[in-house]
């Protein structure tokens, strides 16, 4: 699936992954290939993103919302 963290004054990441891992305002969840379309607000926490090769990437937030359709993860992140 492909994943795109976004921010207001960049784009953070982009790229291939085979997990996402976010901090949902209800707790932490995870998103693996082909996951049911999805919006959720997010809370303070670190994303992991794990790309097809199994490394794992990390990236703190404060807030954001995630949106999944389509084999495609969108994360709005704010700080």
């Amino acid at each position: 699936m492909k994943l795109t963290i976004v921010s207001p004054a960049k784009t953070v990441f982009t790229g291939e992954c085979k997990l996402v891992q976010v901090p949902g305002v209800n707790g932490q969840f995870e998103i693996l290939d082909r996951h049911a379309p999805l919006i959720a607000l997010l809370g303070k926490g670190t994303i992991k993103a794990q790309d097809t090769d199994g490394k794992d990437a990390f990236f703190d937030i404060e807030h954001g919302v995630v949106k999944v359709n389509r084999n495609r993860v969108v994360i709005l992140v704010n700080g």
